[in-house]
């Protein structure tokens, strides 16, 4: 099983997209709509990287890569911003 990677955007066509690359290169993928659920996620699980939006419902991508990062098992995984935002 290759490493675990967690997606996080509000659109499921953007997930859906980026999911099917990832996938097909031998990534472990999981998807979340909102930033809160994308929080729960990755405090349920261990990720080697997270792919996030910035804007979204609930809570936005900034909010959770700060709540990320006060934790010790993501002080140092790997956070890249996906937007399509200009």
């Amino acid at each position: 099983m290759g490493k675990r990677i967690l997606t996080v955007d509000d659109s499921p066509s953007i997930r859906q997209l980026v999911g099917f690359v990832l996938k097909g290169a031998g990534y472990s993928v999981d998807e979340a709509p909102d930033g809160a659920a994308g929080l729960a996620k990755a405090q349920g699980s261990a990720f080697d990287l997270i792919l996030t939006d910035q804007n979204m419902p609930n809570m936005d991508g900034m909010t959770m890569i700060k709540r990320l990062r006060a934790s010790a098992a993501y002080a140092r995984t790997p956070i890249l911003i996906l937007t399509t935002e200009s």
